[in-house]
C-alpha cells in the first residue's frame, strides 16, 4: 500500500524519528537535504528528497494519497516520512491545541497528515531563521518542524506561521522508491507557501500548474475521467 506502515527496527534510524516525533511532536534532524538527480521521465536515480514535495499522479486508487501533495520531512535508505499537505479535517485548532491557534495558518484546522501513527500531531513551521535549534529541525529553508511540547512564546526567533497535521505518511526501505519507478509520483521543488495556503484543496493542481512541459498538462486532469 502507498505509504503504509514502517517495518523498520525500533532500533534503526527511522524507529528513533518515530519515538521522538510520538513524544514531542517535532522530528530530530536526521541527514542534511541534498539535490536528487532525476532523470527525463522524472523518476529519481538516487539522493535524499527530504525537503521536496511528491504530487501523486492520477488516477491513484489509494484514497489516502489520490490527488495527494506530501512534503518529505525525512528520507533515507531505512526508509522515508513525509506529511500531505492538502487534506484538511474539520477539527479547529483552538479546541485542540489552542495555545498554537494564533500562529495557524487559515483555515485554522488539523490536516490529516497520512495514515501513520493517527495519534501524533506534527508542527510544521516557517520560522523567522534558518538557525536549527532544540525546538526546531529545518527541512528546506526556514521550513521545519518544531517541539510542541514547549510553549510557543518560548521559542526564538519566533514562529511566523504553523500548520498541523495529525498522522504523518510513511515508507519502509524501498518502497517509495519502487513507487517512483512505477510512476505513482512526480517529485517537485517545494514553494515556501506551499504549506501554508489558503485554499489546500487546489494546491495538487496549482503545483502541477506549475511544472515544465507535459506535467502540468495534469493539472487539467478531470474529477472523474468517465466524464470526459
Amino acid at each position: 500500500m502507498l505509504g503504509g506502515p514502517f517495518r523498520q527496527p525500533e532500533s534503526g534510524q527511522l524507529g528513533a524519528h518515530r519515538r521522538s516525533l510520538v513524544a514531542s511532536g517535532r522530528f530530530p534532524h536526521g541527514r542534511e537535504p541534498t539535490q536528487p538527480r532525476v532523470g527525463e521521465d522524472g523518476v529519481v536515480v538516487d539522493a535524499s528528497l527530504r525537503g521536496k514535495l511528491l504530487i501523486a499522479t492520477p488516477p491513484l486508487e489509494d484514497e489516502n494519497f489520490d490527488r495527494s501533495v506530501v512534503l518529505m520531512l525525512e528520507h533515507s535508505d531505512d526508509g522515508a516520512l513525509g506529511v500531505i499537505l492538502n487534506r484538511p479535517t474539520i477539527n479547529d485548532v483552538e479546541e485542540m491545541l489552542e495555545a498554537w491557534a494564533p500562529y495557524t495558518a487559515q483555515p485554522k484546522v488539523l490536516f490529516h497528515g497520512g495514515p501513520v501513527e493517527p495519534g501524533a500531531v506534527i508542527g510544521l513551521a516557517r520560522m523567522g531563521s534558518t538557525e536549527a535549534s532544540d525546538d526546531w529541525a529545518p527541512v528546506v529553508d526556514r521550513l521545519g518542524t518544531i517541539d510542541l511540547r514547549r510553549e510557543p512564546d518560548a521559542l526564538a526567533p519566533g514562529v511566523e506561521v504553523l500548520r498541523l497535521f495529525v498522522g504523518y505518511a510513511g515508507w519502509a526501505g524501498g518502497q517509495l522508491e519502487s513507487e517512483l519507478s512505477l510512476g505513482a509520483w512526480i517529485v517537485a521543488d517545494a514553494h515556501p507557501d506551499d504549506a501554508f495556503v489558503d485554499d489546500p484543496t487546489e494546491l495538487w493542481r496549482t503545483v502541477l500548474g506549475r511544472q515544465r512541459g507535459r506535467t502540468s498538462w495534469l493539472a487539467t486532469y478531470p474529477d472523474d475521467p468517465e466524464l470526459n
